[in-house]
């Protein structure tokens, strides 16, 4: 049997998947550490060991895998050299060949495997639209919840640490003569878009007042840190956790759960933020 292994680099975690060729999912990891600041061939390492332990677990061997594939927030060359990549720190991955990196890595292992390139944005649409089209089955999605014939286009909204998106158009991924169709993150947003002037302070995408500067973790964490500094929230049980505003970020979400007020006028802001960038 043959096989075939996927990763997506985001820029805080990293996740591999393995299907085979009966387009089944066969095995997806747990998310492990991108560790941005030490650069694309510590992250390089890490992928090659998933790998690794993935086709170890599915009792096979790295030698039956066809094709790999790798995906990273961009922007990026049609080939996948990372240019100023947003949230990779740029001194360490800006002009690195991630697609060249890691299909050299792997042939270190298996001489015969191939590694291709597409955007993170685009390759989440188009994984989507292959799970509910049911061009793929993967057990953890029931076949009979899924439009299959119905579908033949989406476009998709993915919030992460920064703020992607992807198009599907008649079952092939739309990626624009220079690889960048749908990066919803750059969309400028107006004013009203945010809640306090601070708000739109922050730079993402080359400009302030993004929809990613918006809608993002880095958004959130910029967001949570200035609503801590207000009087109105001086005695919020965040103020006294130690940690960076990020690492408070990363805790909202169990906090709206438990219906936090401050975590709900957070997702709130951004989920409003977000409805105005899919009207731009």
């Amino acid at each position: 049997m043959s096989y075939y292994i996927s990763v997506d680099v985001g820029g805080t975690t990293s996740t591999l998947a393995v299907g085979n060729d009966r387009r089944e999912v066969v095995y997806v990891s747990d998310q492990f550490p991108t560790t941005p600041d030490k650069g694309p061939e510590s992250s390089i390492a890490a992928i090659v060991a998933a790998a690794l332990e993935a086709m170890s677990r599915l009792g096979a061997s790295i030698s039956d895998v066809t094709t790999a594939a790798i995906a990273t927030p961009g922007p990026a060359t049609m080939d996948g050299v990372l240019l100023a990549t947003p949230n990779l720190k740029r001194e360490l991955w800006n002009n690195f060949p991630i697609r060249a990196g890691l299909e050299h890595a792997l042939r270190g292992h298996h001489s015969g495997i191939s590694v291709r390139y597409l955007g993170d944005g685009q390759a989440a649409a188009l994984g989507e639209f292959s799970i509910r089209s049911r061009a793929l089955s993967w057990r953890h999605v029931p076949a009979e919840s899924l439009p299959h014939e119905t579908l033949h286009s989406l476009f998709m909204v993915i919030v992460g640490t920064g703020l992607g998106g992807g198009a599907v158009l008649g079952g092939q991924a739309i990626q624009g003569s220079q690889g960048r169709a749908g990066h919803v993150g750059h969309v400028l947003l107006p004013e009203y878009a945010f809640r306090y002037e601070h708000d739109r302070k922050l730079i993402k995408g080359n400009a302030y007042a993004t929809a990613e500067s918006a809608v993002s973790l880095s958004g959130l964490a910029h967001q949570l840190e200035y609503r801590l500094g207000l009087a109105e929230w001086a005695g919020h049980a965040l103020n006294r956790m130690e940690g960076t505003a990020r690492d408070k970020a990363k805790l909202l979400r169990e906090l709206v759960n438990a219906g936090d007020p401050l975590a709900q006028q957070l997702f709130d802001d951004q989920a409003r933020a977000l409805g105005i960038t899919l009207l731009s």
